[in-house]
């Protein structure tokens, strides 16, 4: 196999490891004041996913990063006709790490609302324009003979790249939703798995007609069964969710997420970035990458360094692997003038993680 398509392969992996990861984030961001009721259900929430979330981001840097090295042609067309879409996405994962930080450093309703309002700003958007843009790049987009893409805003926001940005949207709440069921317990759990049920009979048809449009007008024959899982494994997540066996339920919408995913990449190749003006001016796998002796670095640095990362991160989950309840969160001591009523994130010797307040 020729290292232009390995690393293809290597960048639809990475970008499938940043949607399971921080989809969850995302659709508990999304969740904050449906689920908390009041601000220790919120706290509950956010020291759920405090220790990980700045984790989980590290795969979007990785994918830009390799998106960037291995093809770079695709990288600046990509990021120069998506610049508003990816702006946005940008601005709003800032704004929602600034209020994981901000929220517990004055102790007023006021003040925490703003930045409740802030996460759930910057979960849902980002959740809704990543389904958008890969949408967009099945698609295609009008771009001319020096790959220069030439479509507007409005172009982006064709019916099925709206329906791409629904179903990324409902399906990382979903995601979001079982993972509560499975690291909270106590009121927030019970509500999470009311939240499954519900955010379920949005996510299910959503996802079932993307992966079918997807699926009859730019899919592979080898991509149907992908399809067929993803737009199956949601309902039985929920199932799952319902009966209370959360482990499993948390594993089969992250094999939906993944499958979609899958189903997606598969319908891009041999493309990275198809015209819609002239499919001669389409990017391809081929004349899209690096050079040879590139791609060859590339390869061994990834050998070396990404199991490091894997282990390092997957030590981190196994340390916050614990449920996190009502009874964990405990007042600390004020921030300068105000108070703070940041908890901690796990029973026992468990560090404080970030972003909990």
């Amino acid at each position: 196999m020729e290292l232009p398509v390995i690393w293809f392969i290597a960048i639809a992996v990475l970008w499938i490891g940043y949607f399971v990861l921080e989809g969850f984030d995302f659709g508990v961001g999304t969740l904050l004041p449906v689920i908390g009721k009041d601000n220790t259900d919120r706290r509950v929430m956010i020291n759920a996913i405090g220790p990980v979330w700045d984790g989980n981001e590290v795969w979007l840097i990785t994918a830009g990063g390799a998106m960037f090295a291995a093809f770079p042609a695709w990288y600046a067309s990509l990021f120069s006709g998506f610049y508003l879409p990816l702006l946005l996405i940008l601005l709003a994962l800032i704004v929602r790490g600034v209020a994981f930080e901000y929220r517990g450093k004055i102790d007023t309703d006021r003040w925490r609302a703003w930045w409740d309002r802030a996460i759930v700003f910057g979960s849902a958007l980002p959740a809704f324009l990543w389904g958008v843009a890969f949408a967009n790049i099945v698609r295609g987009v009008a771009m001319d003979a020096d790959h220069i893409v030439t479509a507007g805003l409005l172009d982006l926001l064709s019916p099925y790249a709206l329906l791409g940005g629904l179903t990324t949207l409902s399906l990382f709440t979903l995601h979001g939703a079982v993972f509560l069921t499975l690291k909270t317990g106590g009121a927030v759990r019970a509500r999470a798995r009311t939240a499954v049920t519900a955010t379920a009979f949005a996510a299910v048809p959503a996802g079932a007609a993307f992966l079918i449009w997807t699926q009859l007008a730019y899919g592979a024959p080898w991509t149907l069964p992908f399809a067929a899982v993803a737009a199956i494994a949601p309902v039985l997540g929920a199932l799952l969710a319902v009966q209370g066996k959360e482990g499993w339920s948390f594993t089969t919408t992250a094999l939906a997420i993944g499958a979609a995913a899958i189903t997606l990449f598969g319908s891009l190749y041999p493309d990275v970035l198809p015209s819609t003006t002239d499919p001669a001016y389409s990017l391809t796998v081929a004349n899209a990458s690096s050079a040879p002796y590139t791609l060859t670095v590339m390869t061994w640095v990834a050998v070396v360094f990404l199991p490091i990362v894997i282990a390092y991160q997957a030590w981190s989950y196994w340390v916050f692997r614990k449920r996190i309840t009502r009874e964990h969160i405990e007042p600390t001591p004020a921030y300068g003038d105000g108070g703070s009523d940041a908890g901690t994130a796990a029973t026992g010797p468990v560090p404080l993680p970030r972003g909990t307040g």
